[in-house]
């Protein structure tokens, strides 16, 4: 029996199966949840930063189309740098999306928002 075999979560000598590498369930799930954490919490943030963008665009833009000042939206904390895609005119304008929500910026400090149809 090969006596250096370590549980890689709590260090405890394995016995068994040669290709094991826990030494308990709890200790392969502990494992698993600690190194899954970051890519999970990056996703949350994230997923938590899109909605609070969609709120603060679909709160100021309740007819479909309307502009406001940059101003209006970093009042209401909306992020420059999460949307979910863009789309590039053929004049080469920029469209920013959170959904179906999206913003052009327009002269002086002002942006055009507008809801896509999903008709």
């Amino acid at each position: 029996m090969d006596n250096k075999r370590k549980c890689l979560e709590c260090g405890e000598s394995l016995l068994g199966r040669s290709d094991q590498k826990f030494c308990s369930d709890y200790c392969r799930n502990t494992h698993n949840n600690r190194i899954d954490v970051a890519s999970k919490n990056l996703i949350k943030n994230t997923n938590n930063r899109l909605r609070k963008n969609y709120k603060v665009l679909t709160e100021l833009n309740k007819d479909g189309k309307t502009k406001v000042t940059r101003l209006r939206m970093y009042d209401r904390n909306f992020d420059f740098n999460v949307f979910t895609s863009t789309y590039t005119t053929k004049a080469g304008k920029i469209y920013y999306y959170v959904y179906d929500q999206g913003y052009l910026e327009l002269e002086n400090d002002y942006f055009l928002l507008i809801r896509k149809n999903l008709d």
